[in-house]
This record gives C-alpha cells, sequence and structure tokens, in this order.
C-alpha cells in the first residue's frame, strides 16, 4: 500500500512540476503566466493568484490566460492551485498532512479545502488530494 501510494505522489509531483515548466517555456500570446509560490511563513500574491503558507506548509498557485488560483497551506500540507484560461479558479486549503493538486481549463471551478473530497465543476478540471485520499474531474 505504500508502495501504491508513494508512486501516486510521484505522480501528482511531477504534473505539477511539468504543467509549471511548460507554463514558463511557452507563455501565452497575451502574457506570462503567473506564480505565486511560498514556502515556509511566505505569502505571495499577484493580480491573478495567491498563495500563503504556515509554519510548515508549501503553497503554489499558478494561472495563465484569465484564471484566478489561491493555494493555503498548514500542518505540512502541500497544496498546488493550476487555472488556465478565461473563467477558470482554482481555491486550494491544506489543513492536514499531504500534497494536494487542482488544475481548472477554461470556465471550471476546483475547489479542495482538505477536510472534505475535491469538487470539478464547469468546464475541463481535475484535483486529487492526498489529505482525504480523493479525487474529481469534470
Amino acid at each position: 500500500m505504500k508502495t501504491v501510494a508513494r508512486t501516486a505522489l510521484g505522480f501528482v509531483v511531477a504534473a505539477a512540476g511539468a504543467t509549471a515548466v511548460s507554463l514558463a517555456a511557452s507563455p501565452s500570446a497575451g502574457a506570462a503566466p503567473a506564480v505565486c509560490p511560498a514556502l515556509p511563513g511566505q505569502t505571495s500574491s499577484m493580480a491573478s493568484c495567491s498563495a500563503e503558507s504556515g509554519p510548515t506548509g508549501l503553497a503554489l498557485a499558478i494561472t495563465d490566460n484569465g484564471g484566478k488560483a489561491t493555494s493555503e497551506a498548514n500542518n505540512f500540507a502541500g497544496p498546488a492551485a493550476i487555472a488556465l484560461g478565461p473563467g477558470a479558479t482554482v481555491t486550494m486549503t491544506g489543513d492536514r498532512a499531504g500534497l494536494a493538486i487542482g488544475i481548472a481549463g477554461p470556465g471550471a471551478e476546483v475547489v479542495v479545502d482538505g477536510k472534505n473530497g475535491p469538487t470539478c465543476k464547469g468546464g475541463p478540471a481535475f484535483a486529487g488530494d492526498f489529505q482525504t485520499f480523493k479525487g474529481c474531474r469534470s
């Protein structure tokens, strides 16, 4: 069981990293992506993204082409919010130890609260939450 969880965790981290690298390597024609990282005890914000981390969390929010993302982390949580396209919104809260990722495309909404399972609605979206061991897609 631990091997399966570690492998899945590796895929989540790899997906978040690949998305961030691809956004940085090929920004949209309108503007470069907004990246808001927050190491333990830090906050980072821009017009379309914000990340806030408590003393033991890591938070990341990335937006591009009109998306809006927020990420808050505490208690050894590591949520990553990625919103790509007009009307895309991702709201991530990390309250328990574990990684979480939420990716929303145009018109989609993803919410991860760290206590209940994630919700995905609207356009194309995906979320995986190792705090609750649940996920969603739309």
